[in-house]
């Protein structure tokens, strides 16, 4: 796969179809743009195209407005790859992206990168002050000689698939929701870094995992997990909160791994939320605790591991 960085880095000589879109997290509704794409490249003898932003356009228009994000920009490029995409661009959304004018856009588009089909949702809209919408798309087919292709909303359970429903499901814990409309497993990636070792005393001991805040976290609580370590895959319990029947007061993410018992300080984690098992709670005791844990592990035993490496 070809990866663009700056929009008018290279002239793409192939016919392109482009499916437009910020695609964070690549839940089903972005991958029906995707198929699209893929169909139509393969049917012309052309190019497959993906189109987006290294960073939400919010964190530059109104940064304190703009989401907290479902996806690192590595992973897209791996899950791009692997849905064997030929062409990736990947542009800073910037001052001087901002003020491009919905029609130069698609001039662009269409000079630099060749684009011969163009891929969007029913709602998206495009250039600066988000002046370009669908209309503006059909009215532009015969001046720079593309096809506009538009796509239905994608839904689940009679609503429609967004990154800020997702978010939503996310945020208030419903991560098997979440999942199946990302299709995948929602995670969260860190360094193991040094806690309280309280957890180990009570015979649990658990991976404190440094996170970044940039990315969105599952409602408090404790949850099956799927914890993948040096591209081994484990089963886990973990727990988002503020441990608060040992006076705990930061905001932590941290998981008892099972069947295991490694070394892992400043190594990465990925920890992959599949199943809501409980709110957090204070205990009345350390004896109450370990109780609710033993019973916790018993859960993450009958569960299955579901990740695909």
């Amino acid at each position: 796969m070809i990866i663009i960085n700056e929009i008018n880095s290279e002239t793409i000589k192939e016919d392109t179809y482009i499916a437009l879109g910020s695609f964070d997290g690549l839940h089903k509704g972005h991958l029906t743009l995707i198929k699209k794409a893929k169909e139509l490249a393969n049917a012309n003898n052309g190019k497959s195209m993906v189109f987006s932003f290294k960073n939400h356009p919010l964190s530059l228009i109104r940064p304190e407005l703009a989401p907290k994000l479902l996806m690192s920009n590595e992973e897209k490029i791996k899950i791009l790859s692997d849905l064997n995409i030929d062409i990736f661009s990947l542009v800073d959304f910037n001052e001087s992206f901002m003020k491009i004018e919905p029609e130069d856009f698609i001039s662009l588009l269409c000079t630099k990168y060749n684009a011969k089909g163009i891929i969007v949702g029913f709602n998206y809209r495009f250039g600066y002050k988000n002046k370009g919408n669908i209309e503006l798309l059909k009215s532009l087919e015969e001046k720079y000689n593309f096809k506009l292709h538009i796509l239905d909303a994608y839904k689940y359970k009679d609503e429609i698939v967004s990154s800020s429903r997702i978010r939503e499901e996310i945020t208030s814990g419903n991560i098997e929701d979440a999942n199946e409309m990302l299709s995948r497993a929602y995670y969260v990636e860190g360094k193991v870094i040094h806690g309280k070792k309280l957890g180990r005393q009570l015979g649990f001991p658990t991976a404190n995992l440094e996170y970044s805040s940039d990315f969105i976290l599952p409602k408090i609580g404790v949850y099956y997990t799927n914890v993948v370590i040096n591209e081994k895959q484990y089963k886990g319990i973990t727990s988002v909160g503020y441990n608060p029947t040992v006076k705990g007061e930061s905001l932590t993410v941290e998981t008892y791994i099972l069947d295991f018992d490694e070394d892992i300080y400043d190594k990465t984690l990925r920890v992959y939320f599949i199943k809501r098992i409980r709110d957090e709670e204070n205990f009345a005791s350390l004896d109450e605790l370990i109780a609710q844990l033993n019973s916790d592990k018993e859960f993450a035993v009958k569960e299955s591991l579901s990740i695909n490496l």
